[in-house]
């Protein structure tokens, strides 16, 4: 607020009214999102939908467990197995319907290219899914 002016002041006065600009600007923006939202939140569909007396499936896929010891023994679910069986065990594993998991373990010092050949091998036989299974790790 201004008292009016002072000596060595060129202005005629203080403008002491807020500025509205601003704020209508904020308003309007806010009522045109409610605006477009609203419709949205009440645009759904009532369908009376019929009762069933099933109970959900509570099937878990299937895995096989792959174990490839320090030595290059490959143990397919706690059998160990050779090459030609390998490659029998996979054929048997990909016909399956729905198609197993393959849950691969891999001891840490075992060489690359084994595992490199048992995938491979998973991989001509059929097999698509196969995962790694490792330890966390200690803090």
């Amino acid at each position: 607020m201004s008292m009016g002016p002072l000596e060595g002041d060129s202005e005629e006065g203080l403008m002491n009214e807020i500025n509205m600009t601003p704020l209508v600007d904020v308003m309007l923006v806010l009522l045109i999102i409610f605006l477009v939202t609203i419709p949205v939140m009440n645009n759904a569909v009532k369908v009376d939908l019929p009762q069933a007396s099933t109970q959900p499936l509570d099937q878990k896929p299937a895995f096989v467990d792959v174990s490839i010891q320090a030595d290059g023994t490959i143990v397919w679910d706690k059998t160990p197995v050779d090459d030609t069986a390998l490659a029998t065990q996979v054929e048997t594993a990909a016909k399956q319907e729905p198609q197993p998991e393959v849950h691969l373990r891999a001891d840490k010092d075992v060489r690359y290219e084994r595992v490199a050949q048992f995938m491979a091998a998973a991989e001509n036989g059929g097999l698509t899914k196969i995962g790694f299974v490792t330890d966390p790790a200690k803090k």
